[in-house]
Order: C-alpha cells, then structure tokens, then sequence
C-alpha cells in the first residue's frame, strides 16, 4: 500500500499522480521497504504535504535527499524527530538563526512548527534507503517534486522559495521569480556553510518579505521538548 497524497494537495497534482511514472516510482519504493529499511517511514513520506496545505503555503524550503541515519527522518527537510540529536545542517541552521534574529538554540531538531506556519519543508527526493545517501536519486520523485515546485509557483499569492546550495538554485528555472521572491546562498552543511550560508540572513530576508506581502511572519523559534 502506497502512501496516500495529503487531501489539500490532491486536487493540484491529480495529473502528476496519474502518470505512468509515479506507479513505476510506487512499484519500487514498496519494492525497496520489502527488500531493505527505507526512510522515513511509509507514513510519513508525504508528511512536508500533511504539515502545509497547498492553501497555506507562503514559503518553500527545498532540501536535497532524506536523512539516511536511524530516527532521522520524517519528512520534513532538516527536521528530526524529538530525542534525535541535531545534525549538522541543522546545527548551522540553528547557529544562523542566533545570529540573524536571536533565536536561542533548542534542545531538539523538530521544526513542525515552522511547517505549521506555512513553510514547506520539502525534499527534493522523498525516500532513502537505511545509511545509502542518494540511494532513491533519479527514480521519480525529482519529476514528482518538481511538479510540486510548479504547483506553487502557480499559486496567484506571492510566495518565497529559499534555494540553499547548488542543487537547490538548479530548480529556479521552474520558478516565476518576477513574481516570486527568492533567497539563495550557499548550504548549511559543514562542507559549504562558511562560504556563503552563515552571515546571509535568510529568516530576517524571509519575514521581511511576508511583511511586504501582507503575510503573517514566521515565529522560528522552536521551543525546547
């Protein structure tokens, strides 16, 4: 059994889930999950969908690939579930968000409330197997998400897509950014976080637009468990 696309999502994807490619791309995650462990769970592998209806959303994190380490992943992009130490993205994340707007460190990586306000925090690729990054690349859920991607940028309201490193700059082709606000800089992964991504400002940027456009901003503070 599949995993079911949340209700407020299904009448703008109905297309996308119809194709040929997505049953091929359900036919080996389910394939997968009976042959190895894949994350995250099958329940929550359209959980960035769940957490932000397409109606509420107003700005578009693009992560790359789940978490691939025991615990981690919940289908969210940078979020861990409660009792899981941060990793390091997220630590950086978190260090950024101190020194932009104050925000004090939390003693957890569970960003569901940043989903809960509108941000949608969605992987560009929405399964992994167990300890195997980039395990579930090129299989489909790309061409999935970018139809996602296009599904937003359709959206009449002004939305802001935040494309950290160069994976996520490359999807800006699909987004209308005269329309549109985008923030970029580089990744918060420790590789690359140093050039680019702290010091760049991104949830100040991201509020300060949702202002201009009459939006409510985002209160990023996580609270501790």
């Amino acid at each position: 059994m599949a995993a079911t696309l949340p209700a407020s999502w299904q009448p703008v994807l109905a297309d996308e889930i119809a194709q040929p490619y997505f049953k091929e791309l359900q036919k080996f995650v389910a394939e997968e999950r009976q042959a190895h462990t894949i994350f995250p769970p099958q329940a929550q592998v359209f959980a960035a969908l769940a957490h932000t209806p397409y109606e509420k959303v107003n700005v578009f994190l693009l992560g790359q690939d789940p978490y691939h380490d025991d615990g981690q992943a919940h289908g969210l992009c940078f979020s861990v579930l409660p009792g899981i130490k941060s990793p390091p993205s997220l630590v950086n994340i978190y260090k950024e968000l101190k020194s932009d707007i104050g925000c004090r460190v939390p003693n957890n990586g569970y960003l569901v409330k940043w989903a809960e306000q509108g941000l949608l925090m969605l992987n560009a690729v929405l399964t992994v197997r167990a300890h195997t990054p980039n395990s579930h690349k090129d299989k489909g859920w790309e061409k999935f998400t970018d139809a996602v991607i296009r599904a937003v940028n359709a959206k009449e309201d002004r939305v802001i897509f935040v494309l950290w490193g160069a994976y996520a700059q490359k999807k800006i082709k699909l987004i209308d950014a005269e329309r549109h606000v985008v923030i970029q800089s580089a990744h918060p992964s420790p590789l690359s976080a140093r050039s680019g991504f702290f010091g760049s400002k991104p949830f100040s940027k991201i509020n300060a637009a949702l202002r201009e456009a009459g939006q409510p901003e985002i209160d990023w503070q996580i609270l501790d468990l």
